[in-house]
């Protein structure tokens, strides 16, 4: 497939797996920009260089999972939820780090983790909407005989 087809292709995906390749395209940029960036953010937040890394190296796994599952047409009901719940949880922790973790993070420290923690919470959001679809009426079955 040449890239004009893959966007077309992409352009008929169910609204499920469109949020679960925006998911996996911001937590790939936020991945490497934790990873490599950790030191240089690190003074800026007023957050540990080691608790950045890590933020960034436990996207990882979950990288793998994203691009696993969107080779996928219709993956397991289980696999579905838990990528939804990782993202429920991964924004309530950073809240959480916010409001009543150790750290006094900075103005700039906050904007970055509060932007982060909602964008996450809306791709949830967006995956819950996605695969409740999948069983509905104008859902996964129409799309998959549009594509």
């Amino acid at each position: 497939m040449n890239a004009i087809s893959n966007i077309r292709h992409i352009r008929t995906w169910p609204l499920f797996h469109r949020a679960l390749l925006l998911d996996l395209v911001a937590s790939c940029a936020t991945a490497l920009l934790l990873i490599a960036g950790a030191d240089l953010l690190a003074p800026a937040f007023a957050l540990p260089a080691d608790l950045l890394r890590t933020a960034g190296l436990v996207l990882l796994p979950f990288l793998l999972l994203l691009a696993w599952v969107l080779r996928q047409a219709r993956p397991h009901t289980v696999i579905a939820w838990a990528i939804i719940e990782i993202n429920v949880c991964w924004s309530i922790a950073s809240f959480y780090l916010l409001y009543e973790g150790p750290f006094q993070p900075t103005m700039s420290g906050i904007a970055f983790v509060s932007i982060q923690a909602t964008a996450v919470l809306g791709l949830a959001l967006l995956q819950f909407i996605g695969w409740r679809r999948l069983d509905g009426d104008t859902g996964y079955a129409s799309a998959a005989q549009r594509a």
